[in-house]
């Protein structure tokens, strides 16, 4: 089987998706090969589990759950999960987070990014370490950052800036090179590559695939980005959720896969 992953939520539909799957914005991909499978986020609420269903998808037997971070659009769908499901993710993913905005010194504030779950009901292996799953999947573990970007607020009274040091992403090892799995990008797809080469000693660069976090990014970012990937040379950009229009535009040869579809490398 190689590498199959199943889109079981996106912003949008695919092409040609059955009319009863639903489009959220947020993210849950299936990924597996011959003997892993691994459930990646579980976008907002439960509507990943009912398109399962609708795709003839069993979840009762995922070897893992991987949350990417802690931000409601990739883990508010675990309440769904069955008791007992093994969940691997960053200690940080439970912090309580806003987006907010700073006027003459006073931060306020805007929407709440985190979600309330119960994680006691499942085995739950906290790691800020990189952690094999199965024979080829690597968990990533906190992703370094010289300069991290913050995108909200902890909760709390002081404030304290957020540049989602939980964020981590799913590591496939192929003979053809990494793929490369990311939820949102938040701490940037230049440091994350990196820090996939780096953990597993491969420098090749198969396939990303997720979330780019580039839909609002400037000119000089995305320039930066486009060209650290034609450096690196991936054979496939699937880009998709939070990579947005412009970044779509910028990256070259970039698909975007979404609710209902597979990819298979």
């Amino acid at each position: 089987m190689a590498l199959r992953i199943r889109v079981l939520l996106e912003n949008h539909k695919g092409a040609g998706a059955d009319k009863s799957l639903k489009a959220r914005p947020g993210l849950s991909l299936l990924v597996e090969d011959e003997s892993t499978s691994i459930l990646f986020d579980t976008g907002p609420d439960g509507s990943f589990m009912q398109n399962a269903l609708a795709m003839g998808i069993d979840l009762s037997d995922v070897s893992a759950v991987v949350l990417s971070h802690g931000h409601y659009d990739h883990c508010g769908g675990v309440p769904w999960l069955p008791d007992n499901s093994r969940i691997i993710c960053h200690p940080d993913i439970a912090r309580e987070r806003y987006a907010a905005m700073t006027f003459l010194g006073i931060t306020r504030k805007i929407k709440k990014l985190s979600c309330e779950v119960d994680y006691s009901r499942y085995r739950m292996m906290y790691t800020r370490d990189p952690l094999p799953i199965g024979e080829n999947f690597i968990w990533s573990g906190e992703i370094p950052v010289v300069a991290p970007e913050a995108y909200g607020i902890f909760g709390g009274h002081d404030a304290e800036p957020d540049s989602i040091l939980d964020e981590g992403v799913l590591i496939y090892q192929s003979a053809k090179g990494l793929v490369i799995i990311t939820g949102c990008g938040h701490r940037g797809i230049a440091n994350i590559v990196r820090h996939c080469q780096n953990i597993t000693g491969i420098k090749r660069i198969y396939a990303l695939v997720g979330g780019f976090h580039l839909r609002c990014a400037s000119p000089f970012t995305l320039w930066r980005v486009r060209r650290f990937l034609q450096e690196q040379k991936p054979e496939k950009l699937c880009g998709c959720h939070c990579t947005g229009a412009w970044g779509r535009l910028w990256l070259p040869e970039i698909t975007a896969p979404a609710t209902g579809d597979v990819l298979r490398f």
